[in-house]
């Protein structure tokens, strides 16, 4: 597959987008990074709607933020609107991370995925880049 102009929203300093990033860039992917909790989302909400695209609403959030994990928010009980107004006021919900190649956007990291769409397969490993490393860690710990 040819190299790709890859636009990366992240949460700066998360562990698996970093990895992401690397495992895209080994690739030979061109990434242009982007802070996702600093998006203007809510003066293109339908931009930030666009990333998810037939996805179910449940699967837009990001299961590790803290208003998930505290039951304050329950992405099983939103509408697509009512997600996409959470997410603008806080954008640690969103899943990430968001990408965009030639105005085809996606959400998530599932590296088969990534890799039919983009290339990685020379690279791709069995581990999950998706669940938060710190998240699993504390997971693992608890009593």
């Amino acid at each position: 597959m040819a190299m790709a102009t890859v636009h990366f929203y992240e949460k700066p300093g998360c562990l698996n987008n970093t990895r992401q990033k690397q495992l895209l860039s080994s690739a030979g992917h061109l990434l242009v990074v982007y802070d996702l909790l600093q998006q203007p989302w809510g003066k293109e909400p339908a931009k930030l709607r666009s990333f998810f695209g037939d996805m179910p609403v449940a699967d837009w959030f990001n299961r590790s933020a803290p208003a998930v994990k505290q039951g304050l928010v329950d992405p099983n009980a939103v509408s697509a609107d009512e997600a996409i107004a959470l997410m603008v006021a806080q954008p640690l919900l969103i899943r990430r991370p968001l990408m965009e190649v030639n105005e085809q956007r996606v959400c998530g990291f599932d590296q088969q995925q990534v890799d039919a769409w983009l290339g990685l397969a020379a690279l791709a490993s069995n581990k999950d880049l998706e669940t938060c490393p710190k998240q699993a860690h504390a997971e693992a710990c608890k009593p």
